[in-house]
């Protein structure tokens, strides 16, 4: 395949199967591989995203369109219907806003997850024929979604500036919180699919534990009106602070404040240590099984 350098049919590349002197070695090691086939990376999104759209008429204008409705779905809808029954959110854009902040990032997070638990069964064929390292994957994953959130992002920020209610400077704290969720998705997804490899259940088992973190996470409603008892434990949730973070910069024009942040980057941190001690451990079996 062009754009893989050394690419041999039937060869095997692992990403550095030497035992790495710590975590940080390791780490530094995939992101340099990463590096050297980011041709690779970005080709295949590219393909995928090709692909998606594929044999349609209006082709990738799909990539608009489609975020556009959901936009318009969630604040003229949604927005009409429960403006009056969530408090601070009253005005007729107020409760769409509110849902665009947690849904449109919510749909990043879970895609990533979601398709990082099932990338390597989907990509077996690849695995088993292309020499390229294994990483490279899930980097495609994020490069695809990161693409697609940025084209919604993109359509949003034309509407707040088309109804006046653009935050500023302050929108640029997307970023950052972006960011995070995809540090914490791939934590979480990379070791989990390479688990999912050797035991199938675990593709259903987080197909039904994102279902339930949904709901259990301030989305479509203000963590204010969650019985006093259960706001300390929501707060425990690492999506919770990033999702308020999205709020306060669509509803206040805030930055997100840092401390709500710190339960996503420790669970992002510590789930990227786990999944790459259980990627470099259960990789070079993972052929054997696909």
């Amino acid at each position: 395949m062009a754009g893989v350098p050394g690419s041999n049919p039937g060869a095997t590349i692992h990403d550095s199967l030497a035992p790495p002197a710590s975590i940080w070695h390791a780490a530094v090691a995939a992101m340099g591989k990463l590096w050297e086939y980011r041709r690779f990376v970005l080709g295949m999104a590219r393909r995928e995203l090709e692909q998606r759209y594929l044999g349609s008429v209006l082709g990738s204008v799909w990539v608009v369109l489609n975020p556009l409705a959901m936009i318009l779905v969630y604040t003229v809808v949604f927005g009409q219907i429960m403006r009056h029954r969530s408090p601070g959110l009253e005005d007729g854009l107020g409760y769409g806003l509110f849902l665009c902040a947690g849904l449109l990032p919510w749909g990043m997070f879970t895609e990533v997850l979601q398709r990082q638990v099932g990338i390597f069964r989907e990509e077996g064929n690849l695995i088993r024929k292309l020499a390229f390292p294994r990483s490279t994957l899930p980097a495609i994953v994020v490069v695809t979604a990161s693409i697609n959130f940025a084209v919604t992002m993109a359509v949003l920020l034309v509407l707040l500036v088309a109804t006046g209610r653009f935050p500023g400077w302050v929108f640029l704290g997307f970023v950052p919180l972006a960011l995070l969720q995809q540090l914490l998705a791939v934590g979480l997804g990379v070791g989990l699919g390479v688990i999912n490899v050797f035991f199938r259940d675990v593709g259903h088992l987080v197909t039904i534990g994102v279902q339930y973190w949904f709901w259990f996470t301030p989305i479509v409603y203000p963590i204010s009106v969650a019985p006093a008892w259960a706001q300390p434990l929501l707060r425990l949730n690492p999506m919770t602070g990033v999702v308020e973070g999205y709020q306060g910069i669509l509803l206040e024009g805030a930055w997100p404040p840092v401390l709500p942040l710190l339960p996503a980057a420790l669970v992002a941190a510590v789930s990227l240590a786990v999944s790459l001690v259980v990627y470099r451990r259960l990789a070079p079996e993972m052929p054997d099984f696909l």
